[in-house]
């Protein structure tokens, strides 16, 4: 099969979806791999790197779309390339349409058959796709938030470890899955005084275990959050609903009346956020001010860290990408985490989360991808 590796064009957006390890085991399987020219270049993974591993480099994503029978990104096809889809091809990417309608339309007019890093879930429950890079924005939440509480960049002045003889910074995250508990780890790290809340109990035990009771935990409410936030100088929101919108945890009455200067860091603000004055922001223009507060919502936080992020990504999606590259369409419908993954086959939404979004029909995977 063809594999299409075009370059990201959202906004500081440097991860690639595959590494030249992943393209010379992808060649030596049999597979023709097709690389941008220069698609690498912002992890550090220049063209000759993936030209000695077998890979074809070519110059326009134009043709990278047009040759490939499979195309991999990282990120959801923007407006720019809406164009480049088409009903004969596969796509395997993160793409959140929950929150992105004008995405979620594209596909279907296109007829594109389409596999979610992020709704592809394991049978044990698990979202291994969406892990590595959840990961690394709840680490980069409490180190960005921690940033923008100095002075200088608007916060209120707190460093959250504190010294001797000072309160330190008190950070409060709403869920405690992977982005959450690793914007807790961070946090503990640096000394902070940590609360996580979130709706399971379960959760909560594993996350007071995992810590060895240096966190606090809270069972979720509306009444606890308001009590949480107000007292909180950093909210990291982190709650997911897997394919679906993320619950509005956070109202703008409640920022109305937090500390002035406290920050929040809408990590789930590409499944439409934790809080009500979430809007996705980018790299560039990351912050904007609600009521005296800071708001950091960038939807591509990893995005920032490439040689990471792409080393912890593609480690994850490459055998799934082998698995789609050998079996095609038929591995879509056969391998149980990448049918979960399945968005769109043929005009037909097959994400229950993502069609109530958007009040729109939906077909189950199982039935629409029979042969």
């Amino acid at each position: 099969m063809r594999i299409g590796i075009p370059t990201e064009v959202k906004n500081h957006e440097d991860r690639v979806a595959l590494t030249p390890a992943g393209a010379h085991h992808l060649v030596r399987s049999g597979h023709d791999v097709l690389v941008q020219s220069g698609a690498g270049t912002g992890s550090h993974l220049p063209d000759a790197e993936f030209e000695r591993a077998g890979a074809c480099i070519v110059p326009t994503a134009e043709e990278v779309w047009g040759e490939a029978e499979l195309v991999c990104k990282v990120k959801e096809p923007v407006a720019s390339e809406y164009a480049l889809l088409r009903d004969d091809l596969l796509l395997f990417a993160y793409l959140h349409l929950a929150a992105d309608g004008d995405c979620t339309r594209a596909l279907l007019d296109a007829g594109t058959t389409s596999v979610a890093y992020e709704t592809a879930q394991a049978p044990d429950g698990t979202l291994p796709l969406l892990a590595p890079m959840s990961e690394v924005a709840g680490r980069m939440a409490t180190q960005v938030g921690s940033w923008l509480l100095q002075r200088p960049a608007g916060g209120r002045g707190v460093l959250l470890g504190g010294v001797p003889g000072t309160r330190p910074g008190r950070v409060v995250v709403l869920g405690g899955g992977t982005a959450g508990r690793n914007a807790a780890e961070i946090a503990v790290g640096m000394r902070a005084e940590v609360t996580v809340v979130d709706l399971s109990l379960p959760v909560l035990r594993a996350v007071d275990q995992e810590f060895s009771g240096h966190v606090r935990t809270v069972v979720s409410s509306a009444y606890a959050i308001e009590r949480e936030v107000l007292e909180a100088d950093l909210v990291v929101g982190a709650v997911l609903v897997a394919g679906a919108r993320a619950p509005r945890l956070v109202t703008d009455d409640l920022v109305a009346r937090m500390r002035s200067g406290a920050v929040l860091v809408d990590v789930a603000v590409d499944q439409g956020g934790c809080f009500e004055g979430s809007r996705p922001t980018t790299h560039d223009d990351p912050t904007f001010a609600v009521h005296g507060t800071t708001f950091y919502c960038v939807a591509n936080m990893p995005g920032a860290v490439p040689v990471t992020s792409t080393l912890a990504l593609t480690s994850a999606t490459l055998p799934y990408l082998t698995a789609l590259a050998d079996g095609g369409v038929d591995a879509v419908r056969d391998v149980p985490i990448l049918r979960a993954g399945a968005s769109t086959h043929r005009g037909v939404l097959l994400n229950e989360a993502v069609a109530a979004a958007h009040h729109l029909p939906w077909t189950p995977a199982e039935d629409a991808l029979r042969p």
